[in-house]
């Protein structure tokens, strides 16, 4: 199953963060020093730790400020507080567990609360029966057609199966009253004594018998479904200190602490045994192969003493190889220099160690290395080794990873991160700006806290009221930029960053698709507003650079299209406005209206705001303008980023004709305009 939302409530610095969206691979919460973002996490991780892992403590726990009028108190009962709550969709694996015909929407749910225990649900399938009025209604005429078939004795009709159903159901309001296992058995067993008094021949009571007793077992499969998927529910591992890797040990030593599960952190023992995990070693076998007996002069004995000693070398020989080759891939040392960082796997008698041989031949041990080198290179060996074992099937969650790392290398560890993120949903924290990428923005959760009462706040979209919360986006955002905006000589300024998703995005689906192709010498630049636009345009200009805008054709975009120094600077050829490849007669149309029927199935399916309606109705109306108006919280950046995860699963097959005319057409304009 995969995590898709997550909520803490009632934890040390957190109120209440509300609901907020998980990526499918990795997701990145940033935000300022005391923000909160340590105790979302720590609180995330209790849904379902691992082995070891203490709960929650109730005084320690919750917000010290509520906690004597609360827990003190005996007012709130810890059992009823709520503090991690996540909900999850169900993946083709799952559904194999459950029973035949459970709907691949269905979503499944939990909270952990204060008392540690564990409250479960599931939406779209199964959920609690209720009693419903058209229920009442099956359950008196049944009860009736039943005593009139001998249910009730003529003596004592008090005493017959009517009134009994009036007992069972007593008190239960019509609508509002759940069915629990109690009240479900309840039924059932009055079903089961009037079975007898069923008429086989009347198909209509015989068809409303079935009906009742299917609606009584509803909690029992719900249980069932719930204890299948409780079992199947990820581990969810947090991490801080991370393990270091420093190979320099005894192997029959190190072996024997393995065996019996004595591991020494002083010996660096869990993350040197990742290490042999990664690379296919047992301890012990590689202990064994290195006691090799002196062979004497016995030719016989020499061959097998040279046989045992080669195993082990060639083995560790070709464990040197792909070491290298992994640790070049995340630490990426100059590919000039590709005789640099070979990593060597020595082993004489029980002695093993593995050293960096750099471009002079010169042989260092690995805790002799750089602070971040000695950490990347463990970051890699523990977690990837352990992907196939400790953390399968784990949502990882990690609190500030790579600060020892240069700003450069924490650049290219994001590729390391998205590629632990392809087996397990990854959760991190960061103040870096290098490790948000600029084409990550819409895996970013912003989190922030202005007020202690309020305590920590996440936001799914790019806003926060303190802008030190925005500080790494900003400065992302800043570093990119300066690295492009004088790199490539052909550049698009777009009015700001969704304009940039949407183009980007969606070229990339009519290129993978063969529809259009747009120059990939083409630099985007998003411009913050389109005011802004000319300023984008002046400064391209003026280095000689090729440049043209790609304005909506709303008031804003009319505005600054009619600025004279962008008339100037570019010439009318160059630029380009949503509305002149616009399909339809929509008014004063946006870069959205582009993909109308596609955000709109977006918008309902991935967001639940469902303007399809009006939008019918209203086809001259632009996108934004409808849903503004029909959703209490909509979102721009929301709608783009929503429609950043369609395109991951989709293709430019799934846009509608129009869409993908306009589209082909917008790209060849660009195309024709920066040749």
């Amino acid at each position: 199953m995969r995590l898709t939302h997550v909520r803490v409530r009632n934890y040390r610095c957190v109120r209440d963060t509300g609901w907020f969206g998980v990526e499918c691979a990795k997701t990145i919460l940033i935000g300022p020093n005391e923000a909160g973002k340590t105790a979302v996490l720590e609180a995330l991780r209790q849904i379902n730790p691992p082995d070891g892992v203490k709960g929650f403590d109730a005084l320690r726990d919750y917000p010290r400020k509520l906690y004597n009028a609360d827990i003190q108190s005996q007012k709130r009962n810890p059992s009823e507080i709520p503090v991690a709550s996540a909900r999850f969709a169900l993946e083709p694996d799952d559904l194999t567990e459950l029973p035949e015909g459970f709907p691949a929407t269905a979503e499944y749910g939990c909270t952990r609360h204060l008392d540690n225990g564990l409250t479960q649900w599931l939406k779209g399938t199964l959920e609690f029966a209720v009693f419903t009025e058209e229920v009442r209604k099956d359950l008196i005429r049944f009860a009736t057609h039943a005593d009139k078939r001998g249910g009730a004795p003529e003596a004592n009709p008090e005493q017959g199966l009517r009134a009994r159903l009036d007992d069972i159901t007593a008190g239960w309001q019509v609508g509002a009253t759940k069915i629990d296992d109690d009240r479900a058995h309840e039924l059932q067993r009055w079903l089961d004594s009037a079975l007898e008094f069923l008429d086989e021949n009347d198909v209509t009571q015989d068809q409303r018998h079935t009906r009742l007793l299917e609606y009584t077992r509803i909690p029992e499969q719900r249980d069932l479904a719930l204890a299948k998927l409780r079992s199947r529910l990820p581990r969810i591992v947090y991490f801080d200190n991370y393990f270091r890797v420093r190979p320099n040990l005894h192997l029959r030593r190190f072996a024997d602490r393995v065996e019996h599960g004595v591991l020494d952190d002083d010996r660096y023992d869990y993350g040197n045994l990742c290490l042999l995990k990664l690379l296919g070693f047992n301890p012990r076998v590689l202990a064994n192969l290195g006691d090799a007996p002196d062979p004497g002069d016995d030719q016989d004995a020499f061959d097998r003493y040279r046989s045992q000693l080669d195993e082990r070398g060639f083995t560790l020989n070709a464990a040197s190889v792909r070491l290298t080759d992994e640790i070049r891939s995340i630490w990426k040392p100059d590919r000039t220099r590709p005789e640099a960082d070979t990593v060597r796997i020595r082993a004489d008698g029980q002695y093993l160690k593995a050293v960096v041989e750099d471009e002079l031949g010169v042989e260092i041990e690995i805790d002799q290395r750089s602070a971040g080198f000695q950490w990347l290179v463990s970051f890699f060996v523990v977690f990837f080794a352990e992907a196939d074992d400790a953390h399968s099937n784990a949502i990882l969650l990690l609190d500030e990873p790579g600060l020892s790392l240069h700003g450069l290398k924490q650049r290219d560890f994001r590729q390391t991160l998205s590629r632990l993120a392809e087996g397990n949903q990854t959760i991190y924290t960061t103040h870096s700006p290098f490790l948000v990428g600029p084409e990550e923005l819409d895996l970013v959760v912003v989190v922030e806290m202005n007020d202690r009462d309020e305590g920590t706040k996440v936001h799914t979209s790019v806003t926060a009221s303190d802008p030190a919360a925005l500080l790494p986006l900003q400065e992302a955002l800043g570093y990119d930029l300066a690295q492009s905006l004088f790199v490539q000589q052909r550049n698009l300024v777009l009015e700001g960053l969704t304009d940039f998703w949407y183009f980007d995005a969606t070229a990339h689906l009519l290129r993978d698709a063969g529809l259009a192709d747009l120059n990939p010498r083409i630099a985007l630049l998003p411009a913050n507003s389109a005011g802004k636009v000319v300023y984008f345009a002046t400064i391209l200009h003026a280095n000689n650079l090729k440049v043209a805008a790609l304005l909506d054709s709303d008031n804003a975009g009319d505005q600054a299209a009619k600025q004279e120094t962008l008339i100037h600077t570019l010439g009318n050829r160059k630029i380009l406005r949503t509305g002149d490849v616009c399909p339809g007669k929509i008014n004063r149309p946006e870069i959205e209206d582009l993909l109308r029927h596609t955000l709109l199935d977006v918008a309902r399916t991935q967001l639940g705001w469902d303007a399809t309606k009006v939008a019918e109705k209203q086809p001259r109306r632009p996108i934004v303008d409808i849903l503004a108006a029909e959703v209490a919280d909509f979102s721009k950046y929301r709608l783009a980023k929503a429609y950043l995860r369609w395109t991951r699963e989709h293709g430019a097959g799934d846009l509608t004709d129009d869409e993908r005319i306009a589209w082909g057409e917008l790209v060849n304009r660009v195309n024709r305009a920066l040749v």
